[in-house]
């Protein structure tokens, strides 16, 4: 996946974080792009590919088989990872409904990813070494319970990983099966039969 990224010039007051955020908050990108926040730049991330939509989608029902009413699964809700200043928008994330339900109508804020039960990333061929690397990383810092990683361009074919029981900033957990296959850890999801069909 390509990146367009946009540098803000200056900060003209407070800290880069703060001047970010507000430009992330105006940002009009394209219809299917998504905007995140890396590394001190705002990151314009392309629309995926109709198969990764397609993947997100059965991920997405399988999850609100057994998710209790308390919840909410969205594909557009950005996530500030307040320990390193970062703001990423996952393909999929379970947070409880009412973060959402009390948001304040007038500010497109992100919603705190400490708040967040878990987070879905399917990769894609630009995008695979930053969910498997930086991604990771960022939110066991969160730290978000369960990140569950659909790797469609692994090496050995595609896989699924479940990280779970974040610790001081990585996953002391990780079950790692190929995709289509259940996972053992299914309770650590709390939803899942499986981890949907296989992404090729």
């Amino acid at each position: 996946m390509t990146a367009a990224m946009v540098e803000p010039d200056q900060t003209p007051h407070g800290r880069p974080w703060d001047y970010l955020l507000q430009s992330w908050r105006e940002v009009d990108a394209p219809e299917g792009w998504r905007a995140e926040i890396d590394e001190e730049q705002i990151v314009l991330v392309p629309p995926p590919h109709a198969r990764h939509n397609r993947i997100a989608a059965v991920v997405q029902r399988g999850l609100y088989q057994n998710l209790p009413e308390e919840l909410d699964i969205y594909q557009t809700l950005g996530l500030h990872i307040a320990p390193l200043d970062k703001l990423y928008v996952p393909d999929l994330v379970v947070v409880p409904s009412e973060l959402t339900a009390t948001a304040d109508p007038d500010r497109n804020d992100p919603v705190d990813a400490a708040e967040a039960l878990l987070v879905v990333e399917i990769t894609s061929k630009g995008n695979a070494k930053d969910d498997r690397t930086k991604k990771l990383w960022a939110y066991a810092h969160a730290p978000v319970p369960v990140y569950v990683l659909i790797d469609r361009f692994d090496e050995h074919g595609p896989t699924t990983t479940v990280f779970s029981e974040p610790l001081n900033g990585a996953y002391k957990h990780a079950e790692r099966v190929p995709s289509g296959d259940p996972l053992s850890r299914g309770a650590a999801l709390d939803t899942t039969g499986d981890t949907g069909p296989s992404p090729r």
